[in-house]
């Protein structure tokens, strides 16, 4: 079972921190499989911070949809293509198979083989009587189909539609027989009957099958290896024999050319009602060409070998793509609550404080265990980014108690490091106007509407004035194609503590912010720095107030 602990969509600090604080907790409390996530692209400052404490960023998960990867079963039971069905009927009988996917040498997928058509082979319907005695085979299959021992050899390779004839009537009624089939490619079984065995070979049939572990007289594979007839010797009785024999035809004479195949990587939803209304007996799972897996319509029943604990955010429309699919299991978050119902009980950790890292500090104090430095380092980094190094009003005394002690247990002074974080990469700088207004974005579902709400934080706004008109369309565009109510983007000077609000969206909507507009569709927010308990909660009022 994999467990990832990952943040919301678009991460910050915060996000990533807490994922990596808490998955590193998760292991050392003897959790297996244990991993850290991401729902979007790190930034300059999160690099830096990563860098700085010796961290490689969480695995990226764009969805943790259900995968046919992970209900396909790997360990693959498969027929050669040139195997004997005789032996894959065994495969299929030993296991309780219906049927198995046939593979070349580089073990591509080259069809399937169905117990059934293998079963309409050996025992086919009366009407196909001479199909019955057609077996598309090498002399060398049939041999080892039969476990038989070659006396004499011929052009044991050769593939050939060959004609079983069983030498069970008087030599006149034989002579008959024999005229009307092709020399070239008959096998007669017969048993001690000499006669018969000269006359076969004076014809001469391509080959001879001696049943009962017989032998064979001296004279008589003479005549064989002067003629050129192969001789094979049977240890089963002739009824064994034949039945056998006809299983010595190969795989790839039966196999089904024509079936559904699937990429590991693809999601269970998307082909569900294909399969389910598929006559296929099995599905393969194909990669780059190569067979990897196989899943039957049953398998979709087990449950997925992967579930989710979310920190810094708990609301669905936040969630990694496809959450909605497996199990959350555990959330860390100091965010209004609005999940979704959960099938079980769960441990739901929501604290008033101003970062989920200082949760996860919280989690390694209540578990008996101390924090590693390096863990100790990024928790500060998304502490100290997610208060504004305890200047937002989300910061509280647990805040800045965790804080201290995350500075003893790293040896890192916190003003010196939200120095170096805030000093690095200015996204109105390094950012594209549509990459910006992502860095940060959360989208929020409320009164039957949906709107976003983003924020950055910089050393200063002196480079603002030049990006707004750009942004503002990059704004624009983001919330028509999402078609949200409206988007914000807060953009917040750390220094100063202030900031400055872009909006685009609905007009009766925007006309309502009572905020000085200082510029078209942007408002100076005073004394505000904090989306979760300044910005968030003003926009649900206008929100309720226009409802």
């Amino acid at each position: 079972m994999q467990t990832i602990v990952i943040g919301h969509k678009n991460p910050d600090m915060d996000s990533i921190c807490s994922a990596l604080g808490y998955a590193e907790l998760k292991r050392r409390q003897g959790h297996a499989g244990v991993v850290a996530g991401r729902a979007g692209n790190t930034n300059e400052r999160v690099d830096f911070v990563l860098d700085r404490f010796g961290f490689e960023a969480p695995t990226f998960f764009a969805d943790v949809s259900p995968r046919v990867e992970d209900v396909m079963a790997k360990d693959v039971i498969t027929a050669d293509a040139e195997l004997p069905i005789y032996q894959a009927i065994t495969k299929t009988i030993e296991r309780k198979f219906r049927g198995l996917p046939v593979v070349d040498s580089q073990r591509h997928c080259v069809g399937l083989l169905s117990a059934f058509e293998i079963s309409r082979h050996l025992l086919p319907p009366i009407e196909s009587k001479n199909a019955a005695r057609e077996v598309d085979a090498s002399l060398e299959a049939v041999r080892a189909t039969i476990n038989g021992e070659c006396l004499f050899g011929s052009d044991l390779e050769r593939v050939d539609r060959l004609i079983l004839v069983i030498a069970a009537m008087h030599i006149s009624t034989l002579t008959r027989r024999l005229a009307t089939v092709d020399m070239n490619r008959t096998v007669l079984i017969v048993g001690d009957r000499w006669n018969v065995q000269e006359f076969a070979i004076e014809k001469p049939v391509r080959a001879i099958l001696i049943t009962g572990n017989l032998e064979v007289e001296p004279r008589i594979l003479q005549k064989a290896q002067a003629a050129g007839v192969t001789v094979i010797r049977s240890p089963h009785d002739t009824a064994t024999t034949v039945l056998l024999a006809r299983g010595a035809v190969s795989a790839r004479s039966l196999i089904e050319h024509d079936f559904l195949s699937f990429a590991p990587e693809t999601p269970i939803l998307a082909v569900k009602e294909e399969v389910a209304t598929s006559s296929q007996f099995v599905f393969p799972v194909v990669d780059e060409g190569k067979l990897v897996g196989v899943f039957s319509k049953s398998d979709f029943l087990k449950p997925i070998p992967r579930q989710l604990i979310l920190v810094d955010h708990n609301e669905r429309t936040q969630m990694v793509n496809g959450a909605e699919d497996i199990p959350v299991i555990e959330i860390l978050d100091h965010h209004r609550v609005a999940t979704p119902p959960t099938e079980a009980p769960i441990l739901f950790m929501n604290l008033p404080v101003g970062s989920t890292s200082t949760i996860v500090a919280i989690a390694y104090r209540q578990a008996g265990l101390n924090i590693p430095v390096n863990v100790a380092g990024i928790l500060m980094a998304g502490l100290i980014s997610d208060t504004l190094n305890l200047t937002s009003p989300t910061a509280t005394p647990t805040d800045a108690e965790v804080l201290r002690d995350l500075a003893k247990i790293s040896g890192v002074n916190p003003t010196t490091l939200s120095q170096e974080i805030f000093s690095v990469g200015s996204p109105l700088v390094t950012l594209k106007p549509e990459d910006l207004i992502l860095l940060d974005c959360k989208e929020y579902t409320e009164l039957g509407h949906s709107f976003s709400v983003a924020q950055v934080e910089e050393m200063n706004l002196s480079q603002f004035e030049a990006r707004r008109e750009d942004i503002l369309a990059a704004l624009g565009s983001f919330r028509a194609a999402r078609g949200y109510l409206f988007s914000v983007l807060l953009v917040t000077d750390v220094n100063a503590q202030t900031s400055l609000l872009l909006g685009q969206g609905d007009a009766r909507f925007l006309e309502m912010i009572d905020y000085p507009e200082v510029a078209p569709l942007t408002w100076e927010m005073e004394g505000v720095v904090s989306r979760k308990k300044q910005v968030l909660p003003f926009l649900l009022g206008l929100l309720r107030r226009k409802s």
